[in-house]
């Protein structure tokens, strides 16, 4: 479709204005501006989303969506984050 989408994109983590070695790493970014994290679980738990508004927080960015794959309907499994 013509989309840029970039793979495991590894996030600095600042900390009171120091990048501290580790890094973060986003499953996949949409035209760098959509952070999409991809699960494949039978329960989606809290730290998924916690997971999926830090990087949303760290990046900048207002988007981010949150896919289970283990569910019989895909569109069951997709959940919007709006950074704000």
């Amino acid at each position: 479709m013509g989309l840029k989408v970039c793979r495991q994109v590894d996030i600095p983590i600042l900390y009171k204005e120091q990048t501290i070695d580790k890094h973060l790493r986003i499953d996949l970014l949409v035209e760098d501006e959509i952070i999409v994290e991809l699960k494949s679980v039978s329960e989606m738990k809290e730290v998924f989303e916690s997971q999926l508004v830090t990087y949303l927080k760290l990046t900048g960015k207002n988007l981010g969506l949150l896919i289970n794959f283990n569910v019989p309907l895909l569109k069951d499994g997709i959940y919007r984050k709006i950074n704000g």
